[in-house]
């Protein structure tokens, strides 16, 4: 199943699930309960804390949900913020997924939040932990697959970065990203 978050990032081929943390984790729960899939690859936009540049397309099976107070040293957790996804999937359906799995880097971690960082000094420090990216669902997604053990990916355009014109960028890049995405999946046989 190829899913992306909907609204404004929606595609032919992939299921729009809801765009943050609980309504993708609220619908995509849905949908894997109705009818679960052999494998989840999500697809969308991203942006980037400084090392990854616009319109870089990147893999990734491995997500956080670290929030801005962390990168202040103003708040814990005492759950658990990292998934990353299985390496092995199985089945005549994953083949899209199992082409994917040689590109794809444990190390490129994305980050996910119900808020768009737009402070260039926490991208930074984000890029110091480990993170790369940030997309509002992609925590959700593994999050999800995990518990109902469906292999899953990711595959994002980057669109800005976390700085005081994200919003900007990300409006300005937008329909560029989504074409480049679209056509690099549909040339993947993603589709």
């Amino acid at each position: 199943m190829i899913v992306c978050a909907g609204d404004i990032e929606q595609f032919k081929f992939a299921t729009p699930i809801g765009v943050g943390l609980i309504n993708s984790a609220i619908n995509l729960t849905r949908l894997c309960i109705m009818n679960p899939p052999e494998f989840i690859l999500f697809v969308g936009t991203a942006g980037s804390y400084g090392e990854k540049d616009i319109f870089d397309i990147i893999y990734s099976r491995a997500a956080s949900n670290i929030e801005h107070s962390f990168f202040n040293k103003a708040g814990y957790t005492p759950l658990d913020n990292l998934v990353v996804a299985d390496d092995v999937a199985v089945g005549k359906d994953s083949i899209i997924l199992n082409s994917l799995i040689d590109t794809v880097s444990h190390e490129t971690i994305v980050n996910s939040s119900n808020y768009i960082t737009t402070s260039e000094s926490i991208g930074k420090v984000a890029q110091k932990v480990g993170l790369s990216l940030e997309n509002m669902e992609f925590y959700s997604v593994l999050s999800v697959a995990k518990e109902f053990n469906i292999p899953v990916g990711g595959v994002f355009v980057v669109t800005n970065y976390c700085n005081n014109s994200a919003h900007e960028d990300f409006k300005k890049n937008h329909k560029k990203a989504m074409q480049i995405l679209e056509e690099h999946l549909i040339n993947k046989g993603i589709k």
